[in-house]
């Protein structure tokens, strides 16, 4: 891991430091646009052939049949089976209190205004394969549109070269929800939840993350649906003082760091020693039995950083700066320091809620901005899933007393049909 003293230098440095700079990707761009052109044009076929291609499976059927998810429900783990039900009951209780309702208000007699409540109609749920099955994704992005009311959710992964789906992941799907289940991924899945094929209802807004490839892809079919967020490599950011253990720590840091070669685990600390002994810990702990030891050494030697701060004041202006994705803040009375905290997409408190219990199992949502997002944008939850329309009702006195300042602004827009149509509604009146 590099290791900085945050100062002057470093503060006009950081997105140099970090590497957030985009980089140019027209080559991906170019393949994901004619894919989407091709899944357009063709539907089941280029699907079929794309998975062929990409996936090395040879597909007679896209749609995963009730007797598979059956299956995987036989061939699963009973006890991993209860485990995801016990997280899904979490997620959902968690994301409960986030439902919004119709609300109306009656500024005075004969007015009412408010907000009209209705979930999305369709949504897709891409979910990944590749380096590694998520179910927990699954119960993620798919239980907050269960409890908005969403009608239908239609779920995308990339299947084995047998053609088959992982179990864990069919079984996450059957107990978050998921209406309908496809075997395909990469950028045509993305494609036909924008567009349908002869298979593939198209859906209104798409949700999960996914490789370079579905990123752009979901970029590109922005505007056609609406989407959650362009999803960058993982991240998390440790603010620590002397009383946090560097053994917890350096466990924390790695368990970002194994997601992906990109992830980027990040200390900020302001006591030096704390600093090296986490590094050296890190090393230890790394030469362990992890299975994803090579991916957790290439985030740690590209991407890993440590920032020692001269105080608390200091740290959390680095880390407002960074906007974290997840933040750990593993300090003394930590709770008390919460409102120093305004960019961050998780935020974890003491040594005892460290990340992946949010990756799993306490509730709120681990779809989170990415890329320094979290100083604009927020975890995924059920307000992801509804639309709001705006409730609009006058009776006839209350819109004459309004008629001649509503007449003003049209006119002042040259929009004559606009003050007309407030006009004509009154133009018998003596």
């Amino acid at each position: 891991m590099k290791k900085y003293t945050y100062n002057t230098e470093v503060r006009q440095q950081l997105d140099i430091i970090l590497k957030r700079s985009e980089s140019d990707q027209q080559d991906v761009r170019t393949t994901v646009l004619d894919i989407i052109d091709r899944v357009k044009s063709e539907g089941d076929r280029a699907l079929k052939d794309y998975e062929e291609k990409f996936d090395h499976c040879k597909l007679d059927s896209l749609k995963v049949t009730p007797e598979e998810i059956d299956r995987a429900f036989s061939e699963t783990d009973p006890a991993l089976i209860e485990t995801i039900k016990r997280s899904a009951e979490n997620i959902r209780n968690f994301h409960e209190h986030q439902k919004e309702t119709t609300w109306t208000i009656h500024p005075k007699d004969g007015i009412t205004l408010g907000q009209h409540i209705t979930p999305i109609d369709r949504v897709g749920v891409y979910v990944p394969g590749g380096k590694a099955a998520y179910p927990s994704t699954v119960l993620m992005d798919t239980i907050p549109a269960v409890v908005a009311g969403v009608d239908t959710i239609v779920m995308v992964t990339p299947p084995d070269a047998s053609g088959n789906i992982n179990q864990n992941i069919l079984c996450a799907a059957k107990i978050a929800g998921v209406t309908e289940i496809y075997k395909v991924g990469g950028a045509q899945a993305i494609a036909a939840l924008a567009y349908g094929t002869e298979t593939i209802a198209p859906v209104n807004k798409i949700v999960g993350p996914g490789n370079i490839f579905v990123a752009t892809a979901k970029k590109e079919v922005f505007g056609k649906v609406a989407i959650d967020m362009i999803a960058g490599p993982s991240e998390v950011c440790v603010v620590a003082d002397s009383t946090a253990n560097p053994v917890y720590i350096a466990a924390d840091l790695l368990s970002q760091a194994e997601h992906d070669e990109m992830a980027m685990p990040v200390l900020v600390t302001t006591d030096d020693k704390l600093a090296d002994q986490v590094i050296a810990e890190i090393d230890r702990q790394i030469d362990t039995d992890l299975r994803r030891k090579a991916i957790a050494k290439a985030s740690v030697t590209d991407h890993g950083f440590v920032f020692v701060c001269d105080n608390l004041d200091d740290a959390f202006e680095l880390t407002n700066q960074i906007a974290p994705e997840h933040l750990e803040l593993a300090i003394d009375n930590s709770e008390k320091y919460l409102d120093c905290v305004r960019n961050a997409g998780a935020i974890f408190l003491g040594m005892y809620s460290p990340e992946p219990l949010g990756d799993y199992y306490a509730g709120p949502n681990h779809t989170l901005p990415t890329s320094g997002t979290a100083k604009f944008s927020s975890p995924l939850g059920v307000y992801d899933f509804i639309k709001r329309s705006s409730i609009i009702q006058y009776d006839r006195d209350n819109l004459k007393a309004a008629a001649d300042d509503i007449t003003a602004f049209a006119y002042s827009e040259g929009l004559d049909a606009h003050a007309k149509s407030i006009e004509r509604r009154f133009s018998n009146d003596a």
